[in-house]
């Protein structure tokens, strides 16, 4: 099957899991494995950060940024569908006693400065503290501009708030504005960075930033279940995946492009936007039904508006998702 339902369906590579099986381990709550060490000073150094902490998934390493910035009783800034709001169990709140206070995103993906001014709290009894503001790049499949990402950090020190991104997907970013993604990362106090997406990883995610936040972050994986053991074996695959699979990612882009351009030319598809990275997103007014059931008979598997593209899409995968749409107007 052409799994289109998310990039967190790829599986590793051959390449990848020899560097897996040859990896030198030992104990990572101790400090002791000497991959996971590796690791995280590759990750501090190529996003220009102090430190990092290895984490199980994304979920976790954001709700390690977030833990370590905020108090119970603080308020966190936050799109209105991102994933650290939307998508994660409600962990800030749950676990931290953290306040969501959301923002519709604007057709940019991005959390306007005017529309945060407004909801910004002051320092009264009444109201939680507003202490974090929050961002996803990319959000939606688009890249945020770096003016933009400029002018949120400048307005978040001018508040005296704390800047963390949820960058699941910021090397797709960084490779589609043609930047190192250290040019992205130094406007945020912590960055969330998924292995498991586009870069390939069986698991694993990477919260970056200074040493004190970092140490903060650590205690609280350790407090979330997320102390691991021998996990030189899965931090092996993030290595891999760092020193291999960031610029390969300008194929998905280009995949997802040569899509949307070929659903724009037949009638019975909207795309709702030009691809900008490796997502397909399609006019939420479609009824996708026929669609997802015709697809599903051609070996091709999706399951809403969004079709993501991945390593395990090749060209000639992407030539058989355009004719069975075709197919499919045509039928």
């Amino acid at each position: 099957m052409i799994d289109l339902r998310s990039d967190t369906f790829t599986k590793p590579s051959i390449e990848m899991k020899q560097a897996m099986f040859d990896a030198d381990i030992g104990d990572d709550v101790y400090g002791e494995d000497p991959t996971v060490n590796a690791l995280e000073q590759y990750a501090a150094k190529i996003t220009g950060k102090e430190s990092a902490v290895f984490a199980s998934s994304g979920t976790q390493s954001n709700l390690m940024g977030l833990l370590s910035h905020c108090q119970r009783g603080h308020e966190y800034i936050v799109g209105s569908t991102a994933h650290t709001y939307m998508y994660e169990g409600g962990g800030a709140a749950v676990l931290g006693g953290i306040q969501p206070c959301t923002i519709a995103f604007n057709e940019r993906g991005e959390v306007p400065l005017d529309s945060i001014a407004a909801v910004i709290k002051p320092d009264d009894n009444h109201f939680a503290i507003t202490r974090l503001l929050c961002l996803e790049n990319t959000q939606g499949g688009k890249v945020l501009d770096i003016n933009y990402i400029n002018a949120w950090s400048e307005f978040a020190s001018s508040h005296g708030l704390k800047r963390h991104l949820d960058g699941a997907r910021v090397f797709n970013a960084a490779v589609q504005q043609q930047v190192a993604v250290r040019e992205i990362c130094q406007h945020f106090d912590t960055v969330s960075i998924c292995l498991s997406k586009g870069l390939g990883c069986p698991m694993g995610s990477l919260l970056v930033g200074d040493e004190s936040t970092m140490k903060d972050a650590r205690r609280w994986r350790k407090m979330l279940g997320g102390g691991l053991r021998q996990a030189g074996m899965v931090a092996a695959a993030g290595l891999f995946a760092l020193n291999n699979n960031i610029e390969r990612l300008a194929q998905d882009h280009a995949n997802a492009r040569r899509v949307g351009d070929a659903l724009k030319a037949l009638a019975s598809f909207k795309v709702a936007e030009e691809p900008q990275t490796n997502m397909v997103m399609l006019d939420a007014s479609m009824d996708l039904s026929g669609v997802i059931r015709h697809l599903q008979n051609s070996g091709i598997r999706v399951n809403s508006h969004r079709w993501v593209f991945h390593m395990d899409v090749s060209d000639s995968d992407t030539a058989k998702i355009i004719a069975a749409c075709t197919s499919y107007v045509e039928a």
